[in-house]
């Protein structure tokens, strides 16, 4: 459910990404099909199909099928959202291509939202040979199979979810009672188109709030962190780069806009430590490692290159790629937030009841294993990295903004959970996370429902599995999320406000009917939840085709403004309250 991030999303660029003409060439890559297979199945699997489903229906999921992709027309099928540049390119497929795309992408295509590089010729030889191999049977072509997978109309969706009733200040508050069984409704593939924002564009919030546009042209800035002297962080993911905006409490626009560090690896997590007012440096986690840059506040650019604090995360590439880092309130542990490599962990291996207790006994209970080691996890380890990295918790399929709740320590995370059990599971959540906690993932979902996808396979953890605090509605993708706790400044929310949380929601894609594209607000009493979150900034929908913001990082600003990132424009709002 994370929103497309750098992973290898093949074919939403197989599709048509090119300009230019050039022959269809059906011709096998020299590569090695099982070596290509493997490699589809680390870095490609979670997003896009390798087979058809029942009756040669093609399966989307987060990108479209990739079944008889070469010698396909580009922008085909008919059930996936691609963008303008792929859907008017007109080419069709061909090893040639597929292989000068993986190479570069963003030289070959400026602008694509997949920058990842397959380097090494070998690697692309045999993924392409395997893609060879995905042929679309004869009685069915790429066209016929896509137009029996449209997208269902929205009569057919839950009342659970639907951003056409999405205002702020309305409720939700879904509960296990409220879960359908699996497979209630089929598995869509509702992606959405991303557009300009429309002129004048304005987005709802609650009456005595403000939002207003505060930068625009950045490039994917995703999590927001605000240090103490009041300067804003922003990853930019795609870039490689993290940015610094300043600005004077109450204004609305930042007076300096620069680049803090590069050259980095899908930065997303921005964390400052020491916690307290005068931190020393600026930790940042990449995709697979955790590195800190020396600094002193009011610092625009870092003044030295990257410290490596932990080498390596994981040993296993692609799934989902945001990681995020948090302190404990002692400043004695740091917390790392690394998701799956895939949906629901289908290619993993058999384990004996033997070999489980064994490598529970060391990862974790209910962690996963194959490629998903150290994966669907949160880690823990010391600040400067010595201690060898352990998972604090388990079965947290996404977790992709973690937060520590000022007041009592606690960490929380929000969580994207898994797809293609329908329009309303699994739902997403936020949650207070426990010490050796597991949350399920992937043989069971929000405490003792077993995935059908898994049936039988783990009933030693039946029982074992923690309920989520909070559940989101399914496919919303919370990511960034962060406790209000300003307590003073021109732009400082009404005292009702103090403690709770806001999330970030980026959209769905797996859901009929449309969901999240917002920043809601999780109610908490003396830092417990009370299950309930409401709508608090709505506005990014365009219809049912387009939308114009997906929202990520949210973080409070100095002068008790809400700042919230989106990645579909690439902008960042600024809420204030001003009075009823």
């Amino acid at each position: 459910m994370q929103p497309i991030t750098r992973m290898i999303l093949l074919s939403l660029y197989l599709a048509g990404a090119f300009t230019g003409n050039a022959a269809a060439d059906d011709t096998p890559s020299p590569g090695n099909v099982g070596q290509g297979r493997i490699s589809f199945q680390q870095n490609c699997a979670m997003c896009h199909a390798d087979s058809l489903g029942a009756g040669n229906i093609a399966i989307t999921r987060q990108g479209p099928s990739l079944v008889g992709v070469l010698g396909r027309r580009a922008g085909a099928l008919s059930n996936f959202t691609f963008s303008n540049a792929l859907g008017q390119s007109g080419l069709r497929w061909d090893t040639a291509t597929l292989d000068r795309f993986l190479a570069n992408p963003t030289a070959t295509v400026p602008g694509t939202t997949m920058p990842v590089s397959t380097p090494d010729a070998g690697d692309r030889r045999n993924l392409i040979a395997y893609l060879s191999t995905l042929k679309m049977p004869a009685t069915a072509s790429p066209t016929a199979a896509a137009a029996s997978t449209r997208t269902p109309s929205a009569s057919v969706s839950s009342s659970l979810g639907d951003w056409r009733l999405d205002a702020p200040g309305v409720k939700h508050h879904i509960t296990l009672a409220d879960l359908p069984a699996p497979y209630s409704t089929a598995s869509a593939g509702n992606g959405p188109q991303v557009s300009k924002p429309p002129a004048n564009a304005s987005l709802s919030v609650p009456p005595g709030f403000t939002a207003r546009l505060f930068a625009s042209g950045l490039s994917n800035p995703r999590i927001l962190r605000v240090a103490p002297n009041g300067d804003i962080f922003v990853a930019e993911t795609a870039e490689d780069r993290i940015r610094v905006l300043r600005a004077a409490d109450g204004a609305d626009a930042p007076s300096e806009n620069q680049v803090f560090a590069d050259g980095l690896d899908r930065p997303f997590g921005i964390a400052f430590y020491p916690p307290g007012n005068d931190p020393q440096w600026v930790y940042v986690a990449n995709n697979n490692s955790i590195v800190r840059f020396a600094y002193r506040s009011g610092e625009l650019k870092a003044s030295g290159k990257a410290e490596v604090v932990v080498p390596s995360l994981t040993e296993s590439r692609g799934g989902h790629s945001t990681r995020d880092v948090a302190f404990s309130r002692d400043g004695k542990r740091m917390f790392i937030s690394v998701g799956s490599a895939s949906n629901v962990a289908d290619s993993m291996s058999k384990k004996s009841p033997q070999g489980i207790a064994r490598w529970e006994a060391e990862h974790g209970r209910g962690a996963a294993w194959d490629t998903e080691a150290n994966r669907a996890v949160i880690l823990v380890t010391d600040p400067e990295g010595r201690a060898p990295l352990r998972s604090f918790a388990t079965g947290i399929r996404n977790g992709v903004g973690i937060a520590v709740e000022p007041g009592t320590g606690d960490l929380w995370a929000s969580t994207n959970e898994r797809d293609g059990l329908g329009d309303d599971l699994v739902p997403d959540y936020i949650t207070r996370v426990k010490e050796g906690g597991f949350y399920g993932w992937p043989w069971y979902y929000l405490g003792n429902h077993e995935d059908p996808r898994h049936a039988g396979e783990r009933p030693d953890l039946a029982g074992q599995t923690i309920a989520p605090d909070v559940l989101l509605q399914a496919h919303s993708a919370s990511l960034g999320m962060c406790f209000y706790t300003a307590t003073k400044g021109a732009a400082a929310f009404p005292a009702e406000y103090r403690g709770d949380i806001f999330a970030a929601f980026h959209g769905s894609w797996n859901r009929a009917t449309r969901t999240g594209y917002k920043v809601v607000r999780v109610r908490l009493v003396q830092g417990v939840p009370t299950g309930e979150y409401e709508d608090f900034l709505t506005g990014f929908v365009t219809n049912e085709r387009s939308v114009w913001g997906r929202p990520v990082g949210v973080a409070v600003a100095r002068d008790g403004a809400l700042l919230v990132s989106e990645d579909g424009n690439g902008t960042i709002w600024r809420i204030a309250y001003v009075g009823r």
